[in-house]
């Protein structure tokens, strides 16, 4: 039976890109047939990496079905992965968030879980010599998935290492990084095409803090006046996705990728609370700007409180 190999729900683009590396790896490397799949529609800069490089979509799937062999990669908490993931059968867990638990399997799995800022920094080590048998787009897309993740090395979850592999695949690969990055990030940006409730979204997880649960938005972009133009009609489609997907409140954060600094949207009073509390920022109005903050995983998430 054919492994699907798939990262966490609003599939970004290192749960979009590793899930192809390590199928491609997998099937050709080890012999064993594999296919990357997804949990939902690739946002806007993993879609451009797909059509960038040559990649169809992979299938999007809904659920898994008992007993079915999975690698999970980006993600181990179970709230980011398909209802029945733990009737199915995980062969694999690669990723480079904390451990949540709540995961079971059939058996013993190998398990690697490393402090980096990305996945397939992970998976460029476990693939060790065969990397010299990477073909060209799956080199591409593990660049891509680095230089996303550390937001072109910005982000304070970059490691040496996260660099020196980005900067490998990119001199193998004859790109400029400040060239391709800033390609990357434009798609990104660009967010028209979009509903207010898809860019909610687009790159969101699920986070309870003291029993209040949270649906935390991130928007990463060049361009923060364009998703803060649409302020007032996202924070009024706020509470419907909230109550659509079960969970309290929605925190949407809007990172400058440039300016590095993240503003939030403040809808109602719970928020300026959570802004106050977690980050020490007083919010006057309905959005506060918090400097130096553009990781979910380290920044944002680590502090909420209510």
């Amino acid at each position: 039976m054919t492994i699907k190999v798939f990262g966490h729900k609003s599939p970004d683009t290192d749960s979009t890109g590793s899930p192809l590396a390590w199928a491609w790896y997998l099937s050709e490397v080890k012999g064993t047939p594999a296919k990357a799949v997804l949990l939902g529609q690739p946002n806007t800069e993993a879609a451009f990496m797909l059509e960038r490089w040559g990649f169809e979509t992979p299938e999007i799937i809904e659920d898994v079905a008992d007993d079915e062999p999975v690698v999970v990669v980006d993600t181990n908490n179970p709230a980011e992965l398909p209802d029945n993931i733990n009737a199915a059968d995980i062969l694999q867990i690669i990723d480079h968030h904390k451990l949540v638990g709540g995961l079971e399997t059939k058996g013993p799995i190998d398990i690697t879980v490393r402090p980096v800022a990305c996945t397939a920094t992970i998976m460029y080590d476990l693939m060790g010599d065969d990397t010299a048998k990477l073909p060209e787009n799956i080199k591409c897309a593990m660049l891509t998935c680095i230089l996303s993740d550390t937001l072109e090395f910005r982000s304070p979850t970059t490691t040496p290492h996260d660099k020196d592999v980005a900067e490998d695949l990119a001199h193998q690969l004859g790109i400029s990084i400040p060239d391709y990055a800033a390609e990357m990030f434009a798609a990104k940006s660009d967010v028209s095409a979009f509903s207010d409730a898809e860019l909610i979204r687009m790159d969101s997880k699920a986070y309870e803090v003291d029993g209040t649960k949270f649906r935390v938005s991130v928007l990463e972009t060049t361009s923060p006046a364009t998703v803060l133009d649409r302020k007032a009609s996202i924070m009024e489609t706020m509470p419907g996705v909230a109550t659509e997907d079960g969970v309290d409140q929605v925190l949407l954060f809007v990172v400058d990728i440039l300016n590095e600094a993240s503003t939030l949207l403040v809808p109602n009073d719970l928020v300026k609370s959570v802004a106050q509390k977690s980050f020490g920022a007083e919010a006057t109005g309905d959005t506060v700007v918090l400097p130096g903050v553009v990781s979910r995983k380290k920044q944002i998430i680590p502090n909420l409180k209510v």
